[in-house]
């Protein structure tokens, strides 16, 4: 098991948490976590894309002039795409992006980045977020004891309303349940606060 500081919201050690070596040791790997990160944001894509065919332009079934005579291409309809305002050629067309991953890769993947932001110090564990009277201010001045003010994640299990509530409206912080967390979130961010009530899902899950 490996031992990390667990600390209150003004940066003060008041203990240990141990964490799972299988979790916290797994190697940084660049290529595993870009692949995640490639399928996540794959599934996200709308696909709703979709251009006119020669079937779908209304109209235009007409043959726009005689055969032979006139000294020009024969044309048969003013939907050919040789044509303004005629169909497109293999556009793009309604799909979806989304692929799957086996899961030990994407599990293999987070504990890579679970260790890449322990090693570059950007992974903090504290033992519960409280406000006094449920203030922003007071969400952000816990922040400033961190010196987290760009792309931070809180990761929870459970989480007061209140202070639910004040953190969500600092534009620069994304609050995440536990059950949700995945790759993509934990490197786009530059801090990661894990409250104390989470570490033990995480461990079922990656352990």
């Amino acid at each position: 098991m490996a031992s990390f500081e667990l600390v209150n919201v003004k940066n003060e050690k008041v203990g240990t948490v141990e964490i799972n070596d299988s979790i916290i040791t797994y190697p940084v790997k660049p290529s595993l976590m870009h692949e995640v990160v490639v399928m996540q944001l794959a599934g996200k894509r709308a696909g709703t894309h979709a251009t006119l065919n020669r079937a779908k332009i209304e109209g235009g079934g007409k043959k726009p002039y005689k055969q032979k005579g006139t000294g020009r291409a024969r044309a048969g309809s003013m939907k050919s795409p040789l044509w303004r305002g005629g169909a497109t050629i293999f556009g793009p067309q309604p799909r979806d992006y989304s692929f799957s991953m086996p899961k030990k890769k994407i599990k293999n993947a987070m504990r890579s980045a679970l260790r890449a932001k322990q090693e570059d110090g950007s992974l903090v564990f504290v033992d519960a977020l409280t406000l006094e009277d449920g203030k922003t201010k007071e969400a952000v001045a816990i922040l400033k004891n961190f010196n987290a003010d760009r792309k931070v994640l809180v990761v929870f299990k459970e989480l007061d309303e209140k202070v639910a509530r004040a953190f969500r409206n600092i534009p620069y912080v994304d609050l995440l349940n536990v059950n949700g967390l995945n790759v993509y979130d934990i490197i786009n961010s530059r801090k990661i606060l894990v409250l104390q009530d989470s570490i033990a899902r995480i461990e079922e899950v990656l352990g």
